[in-house]
């Protein structure tokens, strides 16, 4: 006759707990042993009984190193996988913070366009009314700034304009004034002529050959003196 089928619950007998214990732990590590020749197998058996007494088997040489495997094995992947679960969570609460923002500027926008003002308070119209004159402000001082510069540059442009219109006109006017000089002087060379004068000219003596010249040179003077008078005045 086989043996029948064990009742897989607590065994209240002490005694028999205790046998029942000692069998299958030994049956265990007899098992663990053999899987691990037959098969070539890594394998690590922990027991402790209820008196805290610990019973180990492990096929290699240090339990350590099995240890290590193992917690690399189960626990490596649920760390790899943490920070991903980390980066994500704050992915998402940036993304709610971002999507918040955004709403908020989108809402002042309708409020500084004149929107969506009904659910105001008086405090918040206030805020939007300093808020609109300080941009008023801003507005304008940018905009004389820009004037200024430019009515700047202009008047620096126009100074420009006229020194170079300036010095042009003093260019030309000085050419001109050279010019007169010039043809003023060939006039005046032309108009006076040097006077013929007797080098040889001696007091107290007189000689008679350049006598007889000054004679027929005054002679011939009288002669063009008469032709240029009229006949009335001779």
């Amino acid at each position: 006759m086989g043996r029948g089928r064990v009742e897989l619950k607590r065994i209240e007998n002490k005694i028999n707990r205790q046998v029942t214990f000692a069998k299958r732990r030994n049956g265990l590590l007899k098992k663990a042993y053999e899987l691990s020749v037959l098969c070539d197998a890594e394998v690590a058996l922990i027991i402790f009984s209820t008196r805290g007494k610990l019973y180990e088997f492990c096929s290699s040489s240090n339990m350590l190193k099995t240890l290590e495997r193992y917690q690399k094995c189960s626990y490596g992947s649920l760390e790899v996988n943490h920070p991903t679960k980390d980066i994500e969570q704050s992915s998402y609460v940036e993304y709610v913070k971002l999507k918040s923002k955004y709403e908020s500027l989108q809402r002042c926008q309708r409020h500084l366009l004149g929107d969506d003002l009904g659910p105001l308070s008086m405090n918040d119209l206030e805020q939007i009314e300093a808020q609109l004159e300080t941009s008023l402000h801003h507005i304008r001082s940018t905009r004389e700034k820009l004037m200024l510069e430019a009515n700047s540059s202009l008047e620096r442009k126009l100074q420009e304009l006229y020194a170079g219109q300036h010095f042009q006109q003093s260019w030309v006017g000085g050419e001109q004034s050279n010019a007169y000089t010039h043809h003023h002087n060939v006039h005046s060379q032309g108009f006076f002529q040097p006077l013929q004068c007797n080098s040889n000219l001696q007091i107290g003596y007189n000689d008679p050959a350049n006598s007889s010249q000054m004679s027929v040179s005054m002679n011939h003077g009288q002669n063009d003196v008469t032709g240029l008078v009229p006949g009335w005045m001779l």
